[in-house]
C-alpha cells in the first residue's frame, strides 16, 4: 500500500497558556517545512555523523517488547519508523506536525516498499488522536525542546502506551565534561551554521544557528534529572538513560507502570 495517509488533527486551544503552546508548535512547523528533501543527510551533520547510531541505540530498547503496534512520535521523514519496520514485525504509525516532512517520509516509505506496515499521520503530540493504552511501544525523537510543557507531553505519550509497554526517546544533549562542552559550544555556535548553509542553504543555516542555543536553554530549564523524574511522574518505571557520543545525544527509556 502506497500513497499518503494523512489525518489532519489540530486540537482546539482556548486558554492563554494553550495559545502559547500553539505559537511554539507553529514555530516548529515554520522551522522544518523548508527542510525535508535533504533532512536525512543533514541530520547527520547536525549530530556530527551520529544520528543513525543514536537511533539504533534507542530502538534496541523498543524491540525487547516485541511490539505488534507501535507509535513513532515526531517521526519527521520516517527514518525511525523505517528502522522499526526493519527490526520488528509491528504495524507502525508515525505522527508529525509538519506535512512537508511527512510527504518526504511517505516517499521514503514507498521506496522501501513498507507502506503495508507504516502509516503516516499529521497529529499533535500534545493531544494524540488515539485511545488509552493503544500501543505496545512508543518512540519519540527531538520533541521536548519544541513544547512549552514537557511534563504534559510526557503524560500524553504515556497515556497511549499500554501497561507494561516500552517507550524510548532520543534527544540532543549537553556534554557533561567541561572540556568537551567547550568543543561542543564551538561546533554548534560557529561551525554548524556555516556547514549547514554550505550544505543546505539558508534554511539549514537558520536551523544550525538555532540548534545550539535551543539545546542549552532547554537543559538549563530541564536538566536530565528533571526529565527522568518527569518520565516517572508520567507513569513510567525502570527508567534508564544512556549518554551518547561524549554527551552529544541522550537516549531515555522506560516501562509503563501497571495500575
Amino acid at each position: 500500500m502506497s500513497g499518503y495517509i494523512l489525518v489532519f488533527y489540530v486540537p482546539e486551544r482556548e486558554s492563554v497558556g494553550a495559545q502559547l503552546v500553539g505559537d511554539r508548535v507553529r514555530f516548529a512547523q515554520r522551522l522544518f517545512t523548508p527542510l525535508p528533501k535533504r533532512y536525512d543527510a543533514l541530520a547527520e551533520l547536525l549530530s556530527m555523523g551520529q544520528n543513525r547510531r543514536w537511533r539504533r541505540a534507542m530502538i534496541d530498547h523498543v524491540i525487547l517488547a516485541d511490539p505488534k503496534k507501535l507509535l513513532d512520535v515526531a517521526c519527521g521523514t520516517a527514518g525511525v519508523s523505517l528502522q522499526l519496520c526493519d527490526r520488528t514485525t509491528a504495524r507502525i504509525i508515525g505522527v508529525d506536525l509538519t506535512e512537508e516532512m511527512l510527504r518526504q517520509g511517505q516517499r521514503n516509505v514507498d521506496v522501501a516498499h513498507s507502506g503495508d506496515r507504516i502509516q503516516l499521520l499529521v497529529a499533535d503530540a500534545q493531544q494524540l488522536p488515539f485511545a488509552d493504552g493503544e500501543f505496545d511501544a512508543l518512540t519519540f525523537t527531538y520533541l521536548l525542546r519544541y513544547v512549552d510543557d514537557p511534563q504534559s507531553v510526557l503524560n500524553e505519550l504515556a497515556r497511549v502506551v499500554k501497561p507494561g509497554g516500552i517507550a524510548a526517546s532520543l534527544e540532543f544533549f549537553l556534554p557533561p565534561s567541561r572540556f568537551w562542552r567547550i568543543w561542543w559550544w564551538g561546533y554548534t555556535r560557529l561551525l554548524l551554521p556555516v556547514a549547514g548553509f554550505m550544505s543546505g542553504g539558508r534554511a539549514w543555516f537558520v536551523v544550525g544557528r538555532f540548534l545550539g542555543p535551543n539545546i542549552s536553554r532547554h537543559y538549563h530549564r530541564y536538566p536530565l534529572a528533571w526529565t527522568t523524574n518527569a518520565w516517572r511522574a508520567a507513569g513510567f518505571e525502570d527508567i534508564g538513560t544512556r549518554v551518547m557520543s561524549l554527551g552529544g545525544g541522550v537516549v531515555i527509556w522506560g516501562v509503563k507502570r501497571h495500575g
